[in-house]
C-alpha cells in the first residue's frame, strides 16, 4: 500500500464502467447490516491519528483508490488492495473528507468527514515491508522482550516483584508433570457437530484438557528459558510431542473445534520460540509440519471470499483466528516460506481492526463475558505480537478505551459481569488485572491496586519490566458515570472508587441482539453493595440452544419491557437482528444526578412505535428513577420486568421489597392508572435461586407509561409527583427531576 496521485483518461474510464455494471448512489455503504460500516464519517473526531478507512466492497473491484481531502485541497491519496486502508503516518490536525472508488472504474463514494485534534492519539503502524524487516532482524526467542534475562541474572529489584510468581510457576509445573492427563485422540473419537448439550460438554472436556497441556508446555518452556534446568526442557518436549501427535483432522481440527485447534499451533510456535537453538532438527521439523498443516484450514478459511473477515468483520471466531495466525506468522517468519503470505494476510489487517464490537471508544457489545475472555486472548498474543514486530496493541487509543469499559462496568469488587452471553460467569479478576497491568493510565493503575490477588505467573514472567501500569505516577478512578455511544452501554456508580458502591448498568445498543447479545435493549441491572439486586436471568446451557432461544436470550429474561403476556425484541431473525437495536439518545452525568435515556423500537420489528426508557440516578439519595414511554398502533397490555437473586415481597400494591442477604431495594410504581404487580416464573437456574415478577397494565392500549422508583437500601425518601401547566417535577428527598410530560 503506498501513496499516489491518480488519473485516469475520461474514455478509459467510460469503458471500464461498461465492465464494471451499474453503480449505485453510495456503494461504500452496503444495506447489508453485516457488511461493514463505511468510515469514518459524520465528523467524528478520532481517537487515533492516522485513523482507519473502511468500506463495503464493490463488486470484482482489483483494487481501490482512497482520496482524502483538506478543504479544497487533497491532502493523500493512497492505493490498496482490500477495503480498508490504515495509513502508515499520522495526520495534521485538521477537519478532512475522505472518499474511495475502484481502481478501475471512476465511481468516487459520497465524501465523509472526520476530524483530527489534539485528543486523537498517535498510533503509526509501518508499512508491511518495514513490520516483515523488523520481525527479520529479531533472532529467536522473539516472543520475549530482547536481553530477556535468566533468573539467575535478576536484580534485587526485579526478584523482588517476580521471584513470587516464579515460585508459583515452578510450583505449578512441577505438580502437573504427573496430575496432567497426555492427550490422545483414542480418548475423543470423532462425533456427531450437531448442536446439543452432550456435545457441548465434550467439547468442554477436551477444552479443558487442551487447555492443560498447552499451558504445560508453554510454562516449561518459558522456565527453561529463564533456568535452563533440563526438566523443564523435557516436560516441554513430552507435552509438545503428544500435541503435536494429535490427529488435525479428527475432535482437535479446526472443523469440529477450532477454540483448541488454534491453542495447539501457538503453543507449539511459542514453545519453539522460547527453546529454540536447544531443539533437536528432527522434532523442530516434525513440529514445524504440524503447525502447517494445521495453521492450512485456518489461513484458507480467512483468505476465502478475497479475505472474507474485511467485508463481514462480525464473526467473533474469525477475528480471533485472525488474531492467533497474526501472532503465529510474526514468531515463524524466515523460519518456513509459508508464514510470509500468513504474515501479509494477517499483520496488518488485525492491527488495524483489533474487533469489530465497537467504535472508537473501545466498548465490547458482544458482552462483559466475552470481553472478559478477550482479555486472555490479548495477553497470549498481543504481547509477543508486539515484540516481534514492535507494534504495541496495549497502546492503541481503542485499547485504553477498552480498559476504561473494564473499569467501569466490571470494577473492582464487582458483584458479575453484566450483558450478552454467559453474564452469569464469575469475574475472573486475576486475567483482569494481567491486562489492565499493560495499560499505563491513571485508570489501569487504580484498577491495578484495588484488585486483590495475583496476575497468572505464566503472563507476568513474560511481561515488560517494569509493568506499564507501574509508570503512572498518579492512579485515579474514571468518572464515576459512562456512555459508550457505539455500543449503548451506560454506567452510573455512586462512588466507583468504594467498592461497596451502588452501581446502575443501563444498555440499549446498536448492535441488537445479534451474535452474542441478547434481546434486552433499554434494560438495567442494578447492583449494590457487592450484591446484584437486579439481575438477568436465566444461564447458557451451550449457544442457541431450545433453553437460549425461549427465555435466556429474550427480553422476559431481563428487566426491560414487554408485552401481552412476554412478547419482546425480535432475537431469531439472524444478521437482522442487527437491525432490531436501541441506541442511547441522551446522556449527561452531575455530582448528584446522571441521566442517560435509550430508543429501542427497532428492537421490537415494528410492533412498537414509542419506546423508550428514561433513567435517573440520584446520588444523594441512592435511587434510581425509571421512566418508560411506550406507543403501539395495536392496543396491548405492556409489563415492567424485574427479576432477582431474593424473594419479591409486596408491601403494598404499589410497593415492593427485595432484600439480597445484607442489601435491599424497595420498588415503587407511581403509576396511578391501575398498573399491578404480578409475580412470574421461570426456567430453573441450577446455580442460583432466581425470582421474577412484572408491573402490568391492567388493560390493554395503544399507549402507556410507567414511572418506577428504585430505593436502594430501602432508606424511603420522601416522594412527590407534582403537576404543572408546564410539565412534571418528581422529587425525591431534596432533589428534583423535570419529567416529560
Amino acid at each position: 500500500m503506498k501513496v499516489f496521485k491518480h488519473a485516469i483518461g475520461v474514455g478509459v474510464a467510460a469503458a471500464l464502467a461498461l465492465m464494471a455494471g451499474p453503480s449505485r448512489a453510495d456503494w461504500a455503504l452496503s444495506s447489508n447490516m453485516a457488511v461493514v460500516r463505511a468510515a469514518p464519517t459524520s465528523l467524528a473526531v478520532q481517537a487515533q491519528n492516522p485513523p482507519s478507512f473502511t468500506w463495503a466492497k464493490y463488486r470484482n473491484a482489483p483494487g481501490y483508490i482512497v482520496e482524502v481531502s483538506a478543504g479544497s485541497t487533497v491532502y493523500a491519496t493512497y492505493t490498496t488492495s482490500r477495503n480498508f486502508y490504515l495509513p502508515s503516518r499520522r495526520f495534521p490536525n485538521n477537519t478532512y473528507t475522505w472518499r474511495v472508488r475502484p481502481t478501475h472504474v471512476v465511481d468516487w463514494s459520497t465524501p465523509r468527514s472526520f476530524v483530527i485534534n489534539a485528543s486523537s492519539t498517535v498510533f503509526e503502524v509501518p508499512e508491511n515491508d518495514a513490520l516483515r524487516a523488523t520481525v527479520l532482524s529479531r533472532p529467536h526467542p522473539r516472543s520475549v522482550e530482547q536481553g530477556f534475562l535468566m533468573a539467575s541474572n535478576w536484580s534485587p529489584e526485579l526478584r523482588a516483584k517476580r521471584g513470587p510468581a516464579l515460585t508459583k510457576l515452578t510450583t505449578d509445573v512441577l505438580k502437573q508433570v504427573t496430575t496432567y492427563t497426555i492427550p490422545a485422540d483414542s480418548q475423543w473419537p470423532v462425533t456427531s457437530s450437531t448442536p446439543s448439550a452432550a456435545r457441548q460438554a465434550y467439547l468442554g472436556t477436551i477444552t479443558n484438557v487442551i487447555g492443560q497441556n498447552v499451558r504445560q508446555l508453554e510454562s516449561a518452556a518459558l522456565l527453561y528459558r529463564l533456568t535452563k534446568e533440563s526438566r523443564y526442557f523435557d516436560e516441554a518436549l513430552r507435552r509438545g510431542d503428544a500435541l503435536a501427535a494429535l490427529d488435525p483432522n479428527g475432535m482437535t481440527s479446526y472443523v469440529n473445534h477450532d477454540i483448541v485447534h488454534r491453542q495447539i499451533i501457538i503453543s507449539l510456535v511459542k514453545a519453539m520460540d522460547l527453546i529454540d537453538g536447544d531443539l533437536d532438527a528432527t522434532r523442530r521439523a516434525k513440529w514445524q509440519a504440524v503447525i502447517k498443516t494445521r495453521v492450512t484450514p485456518m489461513y484458507n478459511d480467512l483468505i476465502s471470499n478475497n479475505f472474507r473477515l474485511d467485508e463481514l468483520p462480525y464473526d467473533s471466531h474469525g477475528g480471533t483466528a485472525l488474531l492467533y495466525l497474526a501472532t503465529v506468522s510474526a514468531l515463524t517468519l524466515g523460519d518456513f516460506p509459508e508464514a510470509s503470505a500468513w504474515f501479509d494476510a494477517t499483520v496488518r489487517a488485525y492491527i488495524n481492526s483489533v474487533n469489530p464490537w465497537s467504535g472508537n471508544e473501545g466498548g465490547y457489545a458482544n458482552g462483559g463475558a466475552y470481553a472478559m475472555y478477550s482479555t486472555d486472548f490479548f495477553i497470549q498474543l498481543w504481547q509477543p505480537l508486539a515484540r516481534a514486530t514492535g507494534v504495541d496493541l496495549f497502546k492503541k487509543p481503542w485499547t485504553v478505551g477498552f480498559a476504561n469499559m473494564i473499569a467501569e462496568f466490571m470494577p473492582p469488587g464487582a458483584t458479575g459481569l453484566v450483558f450478552g452471553d454467559q453474564h452469569e460467569s464469575y469475574l475472573y479478576t486475576p486475567q483482569l488485572k494481567s491486562f489492565m497491568g499493560r495499560i499505563a493510565t491513571p485508570a489501569a493503575a487504580w484498577y491495578v491496586r484495588n484488585t486483590i490477588g495475583d496476575e497468572p505467573p505464566l503472563h507476568l514472567l513474560q511481561a515488560p519490566y517494569p509493568l506499564p501500569v507501574d509508570t503512572v505516577a498518579a492512579p485515579a478512578p474514571p468518572p464515576n458515570a459512562i456512555v459508550l455511544p457505539s455500543t449503548g452501554w451506560v454506567a452510573m456508580h455512586s462512588n466507583l472508587a468504594d467498592r461497596g458502591r451502588t452501581s446502575v448498568y443501563f444498555k440499549s445498543s446498536p448492535y441488537g441482539s445479534y451474535n452474542h447479545s441478547h434481546g434486552d435493549q433499554n434494560s438495567l441491572v442494578i447492583d449494590s453493595g457487592g450484591r446484584r439486586m437486579l439481575i438477568e436471568a436465566g444461564y447458557q446451557d451451550y449457544y442457541a440452544s431450545p433453553l437460549g432461544i425461549s427465555w435466556y436470550r429474550q427480553t422476559k429474561a431481563h428487566n426491560a419491557i414487554t408485552f401481552d403476556g412476554g412478547v419482546g425484541q425480535i432475537t431469531t431473525d439472524n444478521v437482522n437482528n442487527l437491525l432490531r437495536n436501541g441506541k442511547i439518545t441522551a446522556f449527561s452525568a452531575t455530582p448528584t444526578v446522571d441521566y442517560a435515556q435509550g430508543d429501542a423500537v427497532p428492537a421490537y420489528g415494528g410492533a412498537l412505535t414509542t419506546a423508550t426508557r428514561s433513567v435517573w440516578y440520584l446520588r444523594n439519595s441512592d435511587t434510581v428513577v425509571v421512566l418508560d414511554k411506550l406507543a403501539s398502533p395495536t392496543a396491548r397490555k405492556f409489563e415492567w420486568n424485574l427479576h432477582t437473586r431474593a424473594p419479591i415481597v409486596a408491601e403494598s400494591a404499589s410497593a415492593l421489597k427485595v432484600t439480597n442477604v445484607d442489601r435491599s431495594l424497595c420498588i415503587s410504581s407511581l403509576s396511578t392508572d391501575g398498573t399491578t404487580y404480578k409475580p412470574l416464573t421461570g426456567p430453573a437456574n441450577p446455580n442460583y435461586a432466581e425470582y421474577h415478577g412484572a408491573w402490568v397494565k391492567g388493560t390493554a392500549a395503544t399507549s402507556a407509561e410507567f414511572l418506577v422508583v428504585l430505593d436502594v437500601g430501602c432508606k424511603r425518601p420522601p416522594v412527590s409527583l407534582r403537576r404543572s401547566t408546564s410539565g412534571r417535577t418528581l422529587v425525591v428527598g431534596t432533589t428534583s427531576i423535570v419529567l416529560p410530560q
